[in-house]
């Protein structure tokens, strides 16, 4: 970090970026959201951002395989993606299989669309898209800077390649990780979400909150419960139920699973709206959220003022996000059915809890992630020829963290 900073100090600040090229992936809709944001903020104050799929970039309809097997996965087998992300994505010590032969698939794509775009700075917001962007800019291929933006609260081996020149996280834990692991710069800034999310919730009046959430003349407290994208989890309907046996309004997201929609519209005290366009609206409408994957409607919710609950996570990067956000504060995590009836109760209940919940996730939300994109990295050593030279101290691509 002192030497990234001190090589700005002698050359002076580097230009703001006027033309960014976004590169996320059509896995849920998460990343999607983030890049879809960034890029919005950008054209509002007068940048040009266009925004490309890694997956898309794929060769002979890889992509498409890759995004229907995670589907798979995590709908049908949750233990073998758990598996999967153990092998491929947890840190740990030694040599273990990383996406960069997968990401070098996408280079030719990419580089058109770089050339195309005549972007002056690469922003990747999806891991293989950083794995991409790292090598090229490793080996030399690309020539223009690439700042990742990491969204996830738990940092994993597949987002890190150190021939990316800045990485941006949503804590300060994480950006410790990225440091450590890489030895290279890494700045908080917290999460990035629409801004019509904030405003909603009270730190101090959770009875207004139970009043503005329930049915009329109920009193029973909405309590959102998110599936994801994807419409997957452990037993949502069982989840569903229990929260209404025990006094609450479940409002269960199911994504696009239509069969998920149909079976929890069958319960009784069950709202089941399918997919959702308004999320500010819904969640203005909620007093908690029951997470199980530490994604971007987790992050929504924090920012919307509604306390969030996690439980029955997906095995992978959902159990790992969960507890990342639990250490950092930002969400209870539910160990079986009574705590999370008990969590549910005191974060919609009155009292400073629910205060202190809300004020924890609204400071999470640091600095304007669009103005610390725009200000690009500084000058770094060109890099040297040869496809695994690595740009600065810290493992080499493939080479996985240390835990």
């Amino acid at each position: 970090m002192a030497a990234h900073a001190s090589a700005r100090t002698e050359t002076g600040p580097a230009p703001e970026a006027e033309r960014l090229l976004l590169v996320s992936a059509g896995m849920g809709a998460g990343h999607d959201s983030v890049a879809a944001e960034l890029a919005r903020r950008a054209r509002a104050v007068g940048r040009e951002a266009q925004v490309v799929d890694v997956l898309e970039l794929l060769p002979r309809g890889l992509g498409a395989g890759l995004r229907g097997f995670y589907g798979t996965c995590v709908r049908r087998a949750p233990w073998a993606y758990g598996a999967l992300y153990h092998l491929l994505f947890r840190p740990g010590r030694g040599r273990r299989p990383n996406a960069v032969p997968l990401a070098r698939l996408a280079a030719d794509a990419f580089m058109t669309s770089v050339h195309r775009s005549r972007c002056d700075l690469v922003v990747p917001v999806f891991h293989l898209a950083a794995q991409l962007t790292g090598e090229l800019r490793a080996t030399g291929v690309l020539r223009v800077p690439s700042t990742v933006v990491i969204v996830d609260f738990a940092v994993h081996r597949q987002w890190l390649h150190p021939g990316n020149d800045l990485h941006l996280c949503v804590s300060d834990d994480a950006a410790r990780q990225v440091r450590r692991w890489l030895g290279g710069p890494a700045e908080t800034v917290g999460p990035v979400v629409d801004p019509r999310f904030f405003g909603g919730g009270t730190a101090t009046g959770a009875d207004t909150s139970r009043e503005r959430a329930g049915r009329p003349g109920t009193g029973r407290p909405a309590v959102l419960v998110s599936a994801g994208a994807w419409g997957v989890g452990s037993d949502l309907p069982a989840t569903a139920g229990l929260l209404v046996e025990r006094g609450f309004r479940p409002v269960v997201l199911s994504g696009h699973n239509e069969r998920l929609r149909r079976a929890l519209a069958r319960i009784p005290g069950v709202a089941a709206p399918g997919w959702v366009t308004d999320m500010p609206r819904l969640l203005r409408g909620c007093a908690a959220m029951v997470d199980n994957a530490a994604g971007q409607t987790a992050v929504q919710a924090l920012a919307a003022g509604v306390p969030v609950v996690a439980y029955r996570p997906l095995p992978g990067h959902g159990e790992q996000g969960v507890r990342r956000m639990a250490a950092l504060g930002l969400c209870d995590l539910a160990a079986d059915a009574t705590g999370l009836v008990d969590s549910l109760d005191r974060l919609t209940g009155p009292g400073p809890e629910r205060a202190r919940r809300i004020a924890a996730g609204h400071a999470a939300f640091r600095d304007d992630l669009l103005a610390r994109v725009l200000a690009r990295p500084g000058p770094r050593p060109s890099p040297r020829p040869g496809p695994r030279r690595s740009p600065r101290p810290g493992p080499r691509p493939g080479q996985g963290p240390s835990s």
